[in-house]
């Protein structure tokens, strides 16, 4: 079974609901109906006025059996997400009027659909900015226990099980956050061990990357916020598999780590692949998915305390639904 059939069952097994603040976008719209179709998610959510979803459908010749639909402006829910908004954001100056007015947003009753338990997950992008969706679930959502980092990760399946997992790996941070310090960069590692254990099905080993190899960079910056950055994730989850600062090859061969970090921990065994930054990770994940032909499945976001995913606006129908079998897999893990 692969990685996008991996998910879809999973997805389906743990009977979560998702929202989809895009509702009158017809790729939604089509992605919402086959989700629903094939089960996998126990709810499917379209947020717009009724008749302007169901107007979009008809164009698409899509059936809405089993989507529910909700106009946040009208629905009963609506005071009391004014009321918690103002709340989140009272000491930041907003009025109650501020919030009301938030509440008509679409992506900002999403988020707070999630936040206060009426789904499961969220997933948006087709339409809207990523800064606008990381917003909103930095504002209403908020980041996990014990992380103040927001970031990401793509799932590369290279094809060949001599990587990672089965061939699947972890790489992180490619999409969030360009410049991350030790205290960041040590989040990210923790996050993406759990999408690891959540999205591969396996135990994390992670390598914390540089262009240097335990120390053979120098005291420069760039490689003493790594090492820093090792240090911390060590402290914040001392029972995680993990080592750095190393060279890719040094995470990747065993024969290499055996000369530039010997008697490493992760040798031969890792599958989550931490880059300094986002020039790096960015970069990498694409010279991979080119060169490699790896597929690569994200970004997929992490370190919120519920989970919500971006997509690209270039996005096609099966990208949606694939994107909310990874998102509904994340809010499977944290029941």
């Amino acid at each position: 079974m692969n990685f996008v059939e991996e998910m879809k069952k999973k997805a389906k097994s743990y009977g979560n609901s998702i929202v989809l603040p895009e509702g009158t976008e017809e790729r939604t719209v089509q992605a919402a109906a086959k989700i629903a179709n094939e089960k996998i998610a126990a709810k499917v959510i379209l947020l717009g006025k009724k008749e302007e979803v169901e107007a979009v459908a008809k164009s698409k010749n899509v059936n809405l059996n089993g989507i529910e639909i909700i106009n946040p402006e009208a629905s009963e829910w609506k005071k009391d997400f004014d009321n918690e908004y103002y709340e989140l954001r009272k000491a930041k100056g907003m009025t109650p009027e501020q919030a009301s007015e938030g509440m008509k947003d679409a992506l900002k009753f999403g988020a707070m659909m999630v936040r206060m338990g009426k789904a499961d997950s969220m997933v948006s992008g087709a339409l809207s900015a990523t800064a606008d969706l990381l917003r909103a679930g930095l504002t209403i959502i908020k980041t996990a226990p014990g992380t103040k980092t927001a970031s990401s990760c793509f799932v590369m399946d290279t094809h060949d099980k001599q990587w990672g997992h089965e061939g699947l790996m972890i790489f992180s941070d490619c999409a969030v956050v360009p410049n991350p310090t030790s205290d960041q960069l040590s989040d990210i590692a923790v996050s993406a061990a759990k999408s690891c254990k959540d999205l591969l099905g396996c135990e994390p080993v992670v390598s914390m990357m540089s262009f240097s190899s335990k120390g053979s960079g120098g005291k420069i910056e760039d490689v003493l916020t790594v090492q820093e950055g090792v240090k911390m994730a060590h402290e914040k989850a001392p029972e995680l598999l993990l080592d750095g600062e190393l060279q890719a090859d040094a995470s990747l061969i065993p024969s290499v780590t055996d000369k530039k970090a010997p008697g490493s921990p992760i040798r031969g065994k890792v599958n989550t692949l931490i880059f300094p930054d986002l020039n790096a990770g960015n970069i990498g994940y694409k010279l991979v998915q080119r060169l490699a032909h790896a597929d690569a499945y994200g970004p997929v976001l992490q370190g919120f305390a519920k989970p919500i995913s971006d997509l690209s606006r270039g996005c096609s129908v099966d990208d949606i639904v694939v994107t909310c079998a990874i998102t509904l897999v994340q809010a499977g893990s944290k029941k």
